[in-house]
Parts: C-alpha cells; structure tokens; sequence
C-alpha cells in the first residue's frame, strides 16, 4: 500500500538531524504504517514518507538532496570553459562572462561552481603512477641544490643517489660547471665503489645542450664523461621532476638539513670546510638509519649493489676539469705564466686547471677522488697569487719566519714545560731585549712549585700580553690571579698608558 503513493524519485529539502531520521525510519519499522509513524515521530506523514522511499529507492536519506541554483543553466558552459583552459581559467573571469550572458546570481555562487568544475577536471586527468621497482646497479640519479651563502658568496649542493640502494652523496662546490659536474661524479663514483650503468639528471645546459624535435642533444664532454667510465648520461623528460623523483628528495632533505633557516635553527658557516663536514655529517646519519621503503640501512644495501657496479677507471676523466699541471717545490703551478699556490701535501704531484669566470681552479685526485683544492683570481704575469693559508708554516710571508723554542738544558726544559704561556713569555722576552732572562726564568718554576704550573703560566701568558717582565711582576700577577681568579681588560705599558696613579682625586681636597 506504501509503495503505491510513494515516490522516490520526489526531489525535496531533507532537514532533519541524523538522530531524528533513526527515530523516524525505527517508528515505520515497528508500525509499518505511515500514520502510526508520524504520530510515534511527532512529525509529518509526508516526512515520514520520504525517507522510507530513499532508503527503499537504495538512496542515503542521511544525505541532503542539492538545492536548485542559479547557476544550473549555466553550468554547461562554466564546465567548457575549465576544459578549454585545461583547469587554469579564473573565477572572476568567468563570473564577468556569465553576467554578460544574463546570469544574475553573486561571484560566490560562481566561485563555487568553478571550483567543483575545476575539481571534477582534475579528478579525471589525474596523473597515475607504476611503481618503479630499480635493479642493482643499474641507475644512478643525480641533481643539484641551492647551497648556503659562505662569505658573501653562493655556494651549490651536488646530490646524487643511488637508486637500489638509496645510498646518497651530498658534495658541496663553488659552482656548477661542466668540470665540476665531472669532478664530483667521479668523486661519487669512487666512494660508491664503483660506476652504474646509467647516470640521470635534469635538462641543465651542462648535461643537455638543447632539445630538437623532442630529442635531447648531449653535451660532447658528458658523452666523452660516459665513455670514459662506461656508462650512459641521460636526462628526465623536460619539465618533469618526478621522473626523477629520488633525487629530488634527496635534494630537499638535504637543503632542510645543510641550509641555515628558521625552521632548524642553524647558524651561518664560518668556511667552506665546515660546510663540508656538515655534509659529510648528513650523508653518514641518513645512510645509517633504515629506510622507509626498504626497511634496511642504504649503507649495508650498498655492500650488495656494489657487486653489481663495474670497475671505476684509475685514471680519472681529466678533458672537462682542465690541463694537467705539476706541482713545484714552492708549492705552486703555473697558468698562463703566472704562479698560484695550492695546499701542502701535493708538491710532484700532478693537479688539474681550469678557468671559471675569473677564476682558476685547481683539481686533485685525493683519496676521495677528485676534488677542488684551491680557487684564485686570474692575474697576469708578475703578479702571482699566493694564499698565506697555504704556508702553515711561514707566517707573514717568507721574509719573517716566527722562532720555534728548543730546549736544551734542563732548566729550559722545566721552564717551557710550564705551557703555552711560558713560550710565549719566552718569545716576547727576546724580542723586547729583557735582562737576567734565565734568572727569572729559573724565578718562574720556583714559583710554579709553589702556586701550581697552571698559575703560572697563565700568569706568564699575561705578563707577556702586558709587556711586564720586571722583577717581581710575575709574582704581582700571580698573587692578583689567586685572589680575583682572573684578569680583566690587560693594558700594554707605554708612552700612551701609565701604571702611576693619577691626581685627579686632589681637585676636591680641602671642599
């Protein structure tokens, strides 16, 4: 009997709370009856009616029915407009367009249904994915990433990673060139072990020269790169990331961990060498925890990718990092007629050059692999470029060489036992020309005896800052220290400071 007056397909506001729709459906349950429900529910036998026919009709009666809008008849052409514009078209845009055929609802209402049109569209393009599942020793991934500012100057993250394993290398450098490139692969390919058989990268000019027809054109010193070591450099489809989207990770874990902002609360780098060890930090932390995908430490996965990689060259691709150069006695080489220094520990050793801009760099092969050891500004004939970083062990040039203490008898022996302080009392003594040296030498391990060598040396490291090295004044500023534990401002005693004590405290005599 219900069924012959109901009807499901009757469009109207449903209203009702979720308790009260349960209440109403139990009432009909237990009647069976469309007026005795009504009357158990306490609402209208119309209502009752219509949620008994949803839920017969197989619909939610919990869900409410879409109310006529404005926009209905012109949702048509608001749907042609996002496909047309592939989902990029503007609501206000369309909104204009829309009162300009007649509509006259408010721009909400449009934004609304650009918006579930736009939502739609996209629902239907979305792009899917085949999980890639890499073999060992097969791809080797690699990109680059905007470094921390060292000096005023820009620095670059090398990221590579290798697919299997999920071994990543992260190798900081001053640009991004072609030999640079070229020098940290081969960095890359000695720590790993060995060369993969395809290396992957992004579209950069240093990789692809350009793109003809779709087809990518290599860079000559890439190919000469992949014939040297035996392996294929190829690149991502243009303008699409996540065909390469291991690297891209590693990228951005690194740039969060390496680069100073406020979310992690580093501080700048003072040198390039302490970038470099926060780097090498990083890459030993993230290949020593178990990954997320494989459940096993990239670095234990590397011991078994590694047997699939072929043998690294022992000579390393040298056409793309410069001209090959021998490192004289005065630890230097030279370019164009020019002398620029390098580190020690390569004297015979040969190094490669190479001009960036308006700079020579100078490459190694280190135990690491190849690796920048020295940058200079291009200079011309005459006018060498010597670093005095360089000289450890010529401060201020070759002309002043600072003395080094060598003991001989045991009193100077005893002496310079005491510490740092008392070499240095030592060498501010003979170049000041201080009398009885040995005899207040001999007066300083008396009083170490006594006070403690700490003390002393301190007291002597003072002394010699303060440029005191009367009779007595080691004792003075021995006893100061044991009672304040500490010196404050130390003024030098010359023409422009005096110890005497001054006779401004006279003026108010008498007042």
């Amino acid at each position: 009997m219900f069924a012959a007056f109901s009807n499901p397909n009757r469009r109207g506001p449903v209203t009702k709370s979720g308790r009260e729709i349960v209440e109403i459906l139990r009432a009909y349950d237990l009647t069976h009856t469309v007026w005795s429900a009504a009357q158990l529910a306490g609402v209208d036998p119309k209502t009752v009616e219509r949620y008994v026919a949803l839920r017969d009709a197989g619909r939610n009666p919990f869900e409410r029915e879409r109310r006529p809008k404005a926009i209905d008849p012109f949702l048509a052409k608001v749907e042609e407009w996002v496909d047309d514009s592939l989902g990029k078209v503007r609501a206000d845009v369309a909104h204009r367009k829309l009162v300009a055929m007649g509509f006259t609802g408010n721009e909400r209402s449009t934004r609304r249904a650009v918006a579930e049109a736009k939502a739609a569209w996209r629902a239907g393009r979305r792009r899917t994915y085949r999980p890639w599942v890499p073999e060992p020793g097969l791809w080797l991934q690699f990109d680059w990433g905007t470094g921390p500012v060292i000096g005023g100057r820009k620095t670059w993250l090398f990221c590579a990673w290798l697919a299997w394993s999920r071994f990543r290398l992260v190798i900081p450098v001053w640009d991004s060139t072609v030999g640079t490139t070229s020098a940290n692969l081969d960095q890359v390919f000695r720590t790993l072990g060995g060369v993969p058989t395809f290396v992957l990268s992004d579209n950069a000019k240093t990789v692809t020269v350009e793109h003809v027809a779709g087809i990518p054109v290599r860079h000559p010193q890439m190919v000469a790169l992949g014939r040297h070591y035996g392996c294929s450099v190829e690149s991502c489809v243009p303008f699409d990331p996540e065909s390469k989207g291991g690297v891209e990770a590693t990228v951005k874990i690194a740039k969060w961990d390496l680069v100073p902002k406020a979310a992690n609360l580093l501080t700048d780098y003072r040198s390039f060498a302490e970038l470099a060890g926060a780097c090498q930090v990083f890459c030993d932390r993230v290949n020593a925890r178990p990954h997320k995908e494989t459940g096993k430490r990239p670095l234990d996965r590397l011991l078994v990718e590694r047997q699939a990689l072929h043998r690294v060259p022992d000579v390393p691709f040298a056409l793309a990092i410069g001209d090959q150069r021998v490192v004289d006695d005065g630890q230097t080489v030279r370019w164009g007629s020019v002398r620029y220094s390098v580190p020690p520990g390569h004297v015979g050793q040969y190094v490669w050059c190479r001009v960036v801009g308006e700079e020579l760099v100078v490459t190694a092969d280190t135990a690491s692999g190849l690796s920048e050891i020295a940058r200079h500004a291009l200079s011309t004939p005459g006018n060498p470029r010597i670093a005095d970083e360089h000289y450890p062990h010529h401060p201020a040039g070759r002309s002043i060489l600072a003395p080094k203490p060598k003991p001989r008898t045991p009193g100077e022996i005893a002496f310079l036992d005491l510490g740092p302080g008392a070499e240095r009392w030592l060498t501010e003594a003979g170049a000041t020309g201080v009398v009885r040296v040995r005899a207040k030498m001999a007066g300083a391990v008396e009083l170490a005896a006594l006070l403690g060598d700490d003390v002393i040396d301190t007291a002597l490291d003072m002394a010699a800052e303060a440029g005191r090295f009367a009779d007595g004044d080691l004792a003075s500023i021995a006893d100061h220290l044991a009672q304040v534990g500490a010196l404050g401002e130390i003024t030098r005693a010359d023409e422009a400071h005096s110890v005497q004590p001054g006779t401004a405290g006279w003026n108010d005599f008498g007042r």
